[in-house]
């Protein structure tokens, strides 16, 4: 007998495709007690630090390539809506980007950085985009496979040893606005989540000075 080494969420998909036969096809009753679901793992997202960040925005040379990953962390984005994003979405009037139809088919608005928006204005004084924010030579959109290269070539250049994606900007914007005092419901709100316990998760990673937490103690008369 061979036993194959499969991921939780993959079983998961199994039992809900038996389900949909027993159920809606054979008519049959399910019974979830003979057929549990796997237990998920769950896992705390790898984050970089406010240093290693700036270590790996000045690791690019390309001023594209260092646009992009401004872009990607000052304002939380995923992948496929840093890809999508075009010249129409930047509003410098409000300081804030447009998220048109992130995941779950919903618009948002998110921040747009001081420093991000200076960055795009030299970026554009010098490429000239005519529709997408970071196009090829061919006008068309950055594929996420480029982008996740540019990450990856950046990464390399910083010496950061995190196993580390794209992605990890998203949490690490999360992670830095929690520990400025943001509430976790601005961030819910920042970065699209449906549900406020899927942002919740970015309480276990943030940091928080020791010497500047004081004792509930000290603030009682006594």
């Amino acid at each position: 007998m061979i036993e194959k080494q499969i991921s939780q969420s993959y079983i998961n998909q199994l039992i809900s495709a038996l389900k949909i036969l027993f159920v809606q096809i054979l008519h049959r009753e399910w019974d979830p007690i003979a057929i549990p679901r796997a237990r998920l793992q769950k896992k705390l997202p790898v984050v970089l630090s406010t240093v290693e960040v700036e270590r790996l925005l000045h690791a690019l040379s390309n001023l594209k390539h260092r646009t992009l990953l401004y872009v990607a962390y000052s304002s939380g984005l995923r992948l496929g809506e840093l890809r999508a994003l075009k010249l129409s979405d930047i509003d410098s009037s409000r300081m804030q980007i447009r998220v048109v139809q992130g995941k779950g088919n919903k618009d948002r608005y998110t921040i747009l950085s001081q420093k991000a928006l200076e960055q795009l204005r030299f970026y554009y004084k010098y490429f000239r985009p005519s529709v997408w924010l970071f196009e090829t030579s061919k006008g068309v959109a950055m594929s996420e496979r480029t982008i996740q290269q540019v990450f990856k070539n950046a990464l390399g250049k910083s010496g950061i040893t995190k196993k580390v994606s794209i992605h990890s900007l998203r949490h690490s914007f999360a992670t830095h606005l929690m520990e400025q005092g943001v509430s976790l419901a601005i961030i819910q709100q920042l970065l699209g989540h449906k549900s406020l316990r899927t942002t919740s998760i970015y309480l276990h990673v943030q940091q928080y000075a020791l010497n500047k937490v004081k004792s509930p103690l000290d603030f009682l008369a006594v």
